[in-house]
């Protein structure tokens, strides 16, 4: 009897330390073979190279998951209405998985992350590689996490140029007074306002026909957005003068990514990279081919010399005496710097 009382006791302990191993299983990160569809937001239209390096993603994803997670692709900020910042938010929040979103947007919610879009903070396209792929890009996808989005790395949207249909701009003089479009973030409107100019943030939906209509002279923008808008119709000139960089972020909610298996999210991010390569790379080639399609439709395109981009950098100081507080000193030296 007393033996059939201690087989007893053993059995039920054993019973019992494998539910509570369950238990504990349940409660870790995911498993290897859960099953995800996910919805990701991507700002601009479907034949962008956004979109087609978002396509990418989610293909590669679904392959090396054998289609236990899907990602549904969204253009144009369907998921918000068109609405750039709620998309940020959302993704923040959840209730997004992904998105597609200039460093601009995510401003709005962090102005700390307004250092990337600093005036003349790059030189070229070669120091902005180096620079986000260094301590700087490090320190900015902290950021980002703070607020509740795991950064699976950066994409481009370019260098921001200058179009007018006034006159040639080759030195901060000829700013004075032109009417331009800008993003409509603080630190923008308070440059262009620095430089003289008299700036303007509406929608973009609106450009087109006030620089049609004269209510504005001109506008500030990636060669992919002037040429895919068509803005050669009513603007002569642009000054090609990369004063601002525009990096995108391509993002997940970061309770999401955290709750799956460390394969999951190893796949997750190969894929991403992977991504961000082919959409840098795409904007890179297009913009080769839309700037020549520009001049060939007869927009006049000047390149200030390394002269007159110093008279722009000195105008634009007091921006950095103003908002090195913001940004954090230690985080635009991080950027300035040489490696």
């Amino acid at each position: 009897m007393k033996n059939k009382k201690r087989f007893l006791f053993i059995l039920l302990s054993v019973i019992f330390s494998l539910i509570l191993s369950g238990c504990g299983s349940e409660s870790s990160a995911g498993s290897s073979n859960d099953k995800h569809n996910l919805k990701m937001s991507v700002t601009v239209s479907d034949s962008s190279t956004w979109y087609k390096a978002a396509e990418k993603f989610a293909e590669e994803v679904e392959a090396e998951t054998d289609g236990r997670i899907t990602i549904d692709i969204f253009a144009n900020e369907q998921l918000s209405g068109g609405d750039s910042g709620k998309a940020v938010e959302s993704l923040a929040k959840g209730t997004i998985d992904l998105t597609y979103n200039s460093t601009i947007i995510y401003s709005i919610l962090n102005e700390k992350l307004g250092v990337l879009s600093a005036p003349f903070l790059f030189s070229d396209l070669d120091e902005v590689d180096e620079k986000l792929n260094g301590p700087g890009g490090e320190e900015i996808k902290k950021i980002l996490r703070d607020f509740g989005v795991e950064p699976l790395g950066f994409g481009q949207n370019g260098f921001r140029q200058l179009t007018n249909s006034t006159k040639e701009i080759t030195s901060p003089d000829d700013l004075a007074g032109l009417k331009v479009r800008i993003p409509g973030i603080k630190m923008y409107t308070d440059l262009w306002t620095e430089f003289g100019a008299n700036p303007s943030t509406m929608t973009f939906s609106e450009v087109f026909t006030s620089l049609q209509s004269g209510t504005i002279d001109g506008q500030e923008n990636p060669i992919d957005v002037i040429h895919s808008s068509k803005l050669n119709e009513v603007q002569d000139y642009m000054t090609m003068w990369n004063y601002s960089y525009d990096p995108l972020v391509l993002g997940m909610n970061k309770k999401l990514f955290d709750s799956l298996s460390e394969s999951d999210q190893e796949i997750i991010q190969t894929a991403a990279a992977n991504a961000n390569e082919f959409q840098i790379a795409e904007a890179r080639k297009l913009e080769e081919e839309q700037i020549k399609s520009l001049e060939e439709a007869g927009m006049q395109l000047y390149y200030p010399s390394e002269e007159e981009i110093n008279q722009f950098k000195e105008a634009a100081q007091p921006i950095y005496d103003q908002y090195e507080s913001i940004w954090g000193e230690d985080l635009l030296k991080a950027f300035q710097e040489n490696e």
